[in-house]
């Protein structure tokens, strides 16, 4: 199906084609007649299959049909659970609803409090964020849902692994009944809880199930190598060195403390590289992508926080410098790459203390990963090593020498005491 079968308001097929869509994808065209007719919708939907760009343009058409003017309390409200997607969602939002005037805000943590704080007040049409910072902002009142006529949950499975969903419920309670409002929820597996949360907060909604023929895409080579841990760093660096075309990498680990201790090994040999973790501060997570996006950074460090929600065009390989300890994981991380019909390479290490995950995985996905025990030509042993971060010594004073105590000083304005007369 095409997007002018669809009956769509015209600022909304321009912003349709200024981002360059034609066709629909299956869960596109199977849920915005559905919302487009006013019904819940819960949808199950793989990363990179468009549902964004589904919930936007039924978003856009609810709003449009009934034109009411731009307050601090906003129509509608798109809930993720990543600040990274957060901003994937509003980056999508500016260009599909370029010609709409509907003006979209994110709200999520880490960033300037009173400058969002103040664009709520400015006025804002659709909020696109987190839980945490959102609820803070209600319980002040800065704005208020009464107005909230759609809402969107994405990666609502993310939303119970993140153990969000005891704040998504407090919101869903604040805002208008279910039968005064519409509601879509899209998930990559439509669970028990997820299905749950439907059949408590949605006004009977039309599954849509998208089952895909392949969990991961046709683009991506993948290779696993059997490898000790102890080697793994070997073999990576002599993976780079044999393959030229690793411009864009990004690496996947499970714990904080091996990717500072990954990064620190890839600095030392020589590669643009940086960590992207949760306890990052927002502002740097922001720059990092930035400068991983724009080529300044060719190696990208990152724990499952990225694997959701980061659309990086032209990834040219996904290494599981760990096997990830969720299955589903798997598939999230490898598909940052072959992105927009290019091709890429999904390498993963299964070393002795992770490789019991592998057969989940490959039960996951439907098929083996093929696999080889890597040559000796393929190792590069001859690698710098990272030097510690050491802690200067404390300073010893020597012994017997007093602490100087520093002089007093008198406040402003208050004379001097004279000397006592005899």
């Amino acid at each position: 199906m095409k997007f002018n079968e669809l009956n769509l308001p015209d600022v909304v097929r321009q912003g349709i084609s200024a981002a360059g869509f034609e066709s629909l994808t299956p869960v596109q065209e199977e849920s915005i007649p559905l919302a487009l007719a006013g019904k819940d919708v819960a949808a199950q939907a793989q990363t990179g299959t468009g549902k964004t760009a589904a919930f936007l343009i039924s978003l856009f058409c609810r709003l449009l049909d009934k034109q009411h003017a731009t307050s601090n309390n906003p129509r509608a409200l798109v809930m993720a659970p990543t600040r990274e997607l957060v901003v994937q969602i509003c980056k999508d939002a500016e260009l599909l609803g370029k010609y709409t005037g509907l003006k979209v805000q994110p709200i999520f943590g880490g960033v300037d409090y009173e400058k969002q704080r103040q664009a709520l007040k400015d006025g804002v049409d659709i909020i696109v964020a987190t839980p945490g910072r959102l609820i803070d902002y209600a319980k002040q009142r800065v704005f208020s849902m009464h107005r909230v006529e759609a809402l969107v949950i994405d990666e609502a499975d993310r939303m119970f692994d993140l153990g969000f969903i005891k704040d998504l419920r407090y919101i869903l309670r604040k805002l208008p009944p279910f039968e005064k409002r519409q509601t879509m929820l899209f998930s990559a597996t439509l669970s028990g809880q997820v299905m749950e949360l439907a059949y408590e907060f949605m006004d009977l909604a039309e599954r849509v199930e998208i089952a895909p023929e392949k969990m991961t895409a046709d683009g991506i080579d993948q290779i696993l190598y059997h490898v000790s841990r102890r080697e793994k760093f070997a073999l990576l660096l002599g993976l780079m060195k044999r393959d030229r075309g690793m411009e864009r990498v990004l690496l996947f680990v499970n714990t904080k403390v091996e990717a500072e201790r990954l990064n620190a090994l890839l600095l030392a040999n020589g590669a643009a590289s940086a960590v992207l973790s949760g306890d990052i501060p927002q502002k740097k997570r922001m720059r990092i992508l930035d400068q991983f996006k724009l080529g300044s950074l060719t190696h990208l460090v990152a724990t499952d926080v990225a694997s959701r929600g980061i659309h990086v065009d032209d990834v040219t390989h996904v290494v599981n410098y760990d096997l990830p300890q969720d299955r589903e994981d798997y598939v999230h991380r490898i598909g940052r790459t072959a992105r927009a019909g290019a091709r890429g390479q999904a390498i993963s290490f299964a070393d002795e203390e992770m490789v019991y995950i592998l057969e989940e995985i490959e039960d996951y996905i439907g098929y083996r990963i093929p696999s080889e025990m890597p040559l000796d030509d393929d190792f590069c042993f001859t690698y710098k090593r990272a030097q510690p971060k050491r802690k200067r010594p404390p300073v010893e004073k020597p012994a017997g020498q007093r602490k100087r105590r520093p002089p007093r000083r008198r406040p402003k304005g208050k004379p001097k005491k004279s000397a006592p007369k005899d």
